[in-house]
């Protein structure tokens, strides 16, 4: 089976919290009223940083200078389906430029270890974001 790609996510530090959002409380999404991180599903033709760049330009207004992504990983492949996981650091004076875009009912800048220990965020994250922290190689990935 052909390994394909299926989306990308950032955890994007502003300062040293997380940009977070609050996902939308409808039963037909996966983990509906959770905390999650940007990001989402990956567009024919694009990179998965590309993906998740845009999935954060969408989800809260801001756009990421490619350069400031530190880090990251593919995960999932053993599944068929490919999902990237990014870092990215931006100072703390860019909360001022975020705004809630098209989707989530509210974006929140949270602790990192309030986010690790949560009970309501995307559990799938927790362990990718450990990886960053405890300095597991990134992978190569294409910078746009």
């Amino acid at each position: 089976m052909a390994s394909r790609i299926t989306g990308a996510k950032l955890a994007l530090f502003v300062g040293d919290k997380l940009a977070t959002l609050l996902r939308d409380d409808i039963p037909s999404i996966s983990w509906p009223n959770y905390w999650d991180l940007p990001g989402g599903q990956w567009e024919e033709g694009e990179t998965p940083l590309q993906c998740a760049l845009r999935e954060t330009r969408e989800e809260l207004n801001l756009s990421v200078d490619p350069a400031l992504v530190r880090w990251g990983r593919d995960y999932g492949a053993t599944s068929g389906n490919i999902t990237w996981f990014f870092a990215a650091h931006m100072p703390e004076e860019t909360a001022q430029d975020i705004t809630l875009g098209d989707e989530g009912q509210a974006w929140g800048l949270m602790d990192v270890q309030t986010f690790l220990d949560h009970d309501m965020v995307v559990p799938l994250f927790k362990p990718r974001l450990r990886d960053y922290l405890a300095g597991v190689t990134s992978a190569e990935f294409e910078r746009p």
